[in-house]
């Protein structure tokens, strides 16, 4: 069947079609990665595999009854140390985080355990000095304003230039009606706005922490539903020899 001259995807030219799927595949590959890393950062908050309503209120919020130490060491960094090890440093930052005790009792397991990430990781606070460790063991607020920042504009321009490809592609798609299209696309930037403004309203108020999950949640499935139709439309339906009419095309 002869190509259409108005764009839509299962009429689009091979070359088109592979600049779109390989597009298509690298950011589905790269929007998995971000839940893994999810996982087995924010997942690990509360010590226990899984994304949880406590794993966001620790993250954002913060455990308030115990310090970053104690929160680190019973969640993602729980098996780093041994049991009695992590036990030495919870108590130590219970206690105040002596300087006397430091050097005798903290300082070898943090150089034995821990150095070897943080005293070389620019991204980790460098926890063999004790005034870093000391202000890592205080009450546990949770992710700080600088941070939240920082990782909030890099969130937010990041992504939001993946759903403008995702839905510029998704635009091409035949067989919707204008208005649902049209909410499929706006609907991730409104669940990624949803999702970086309640990280601010968690670390006020834990009671937020439901809206993170729902929003990551949601433009995680709204940006799932135009990946697949996008590809199902421009190599499944081309093979069973469903091109649409211009008709079709003009009311979607």
């Amino acid at each position: 069947m002869k190509e259409s001259s108005w764009l839509n995807l299962p009429s689009l030219s091979l070359s088109v079609k592979a600049l779109f799927t390989g597009y298509i595949l690298v950011t589905g590959l790269g929007l998995m990665m971000a839940g893994a890393q999810i996982m087995l950062t924010h997942g690990m908050a509360d010590g226990k595999f899984g994304l949880s309503v406590n794993d966001i209120v620790y993250s954002y919020y913060g455990n308030r009854d115990g310090s970053k130490l104690e929160s680190k060491l019973n969640g993602s960094m729980k098996d780093k140390a041994t049991p009695e090890e992590n036990l030495t440093m919870i108590k130590w930052a219970r206690e105040g985080a002596p300087k006397e005790q430091w050097e005798p009792m903290i300082k070898p397991i943090v150089d034995a355990k821990c150095a070897m990430c943080h005293a070389h990781t620019p991204t980790l606070p460098n926890i063999t000095k004790y005034d870093i460790m000391q202000h890592v063991a205080q009450v546990d607020e949770g992710a700080d304003i600088a941070s939240l920042t920082r990782v909030a504009h890099i969130h937010l321009f990041g992504i939001a230039f993946i759903f403008f490809f995702i839905g510029l592609i998704f635009s091409m798609a035949v067989g919707f009606k204008k208005w649902v299209k049209a909410l499929l696309i706006i609907v991730p930037f409104a669940f990624l706005i949803l999702d970086v403004a309640s990280w601010w309203l968690t670390k006020v108020n834990p009671g937020f922490a439901y809206l993170v999950i729902i929003g990551g949640f949601g433009y995680s499935l709204t940006a799932a539903v135009m990946l697949f139709t996008s590809l199902y439309q421009m190599w499944i339906m081309p093979l069973r020899g469903q091109f649409p009419d211009e008709n079709t095309w003009k009311n979607s």
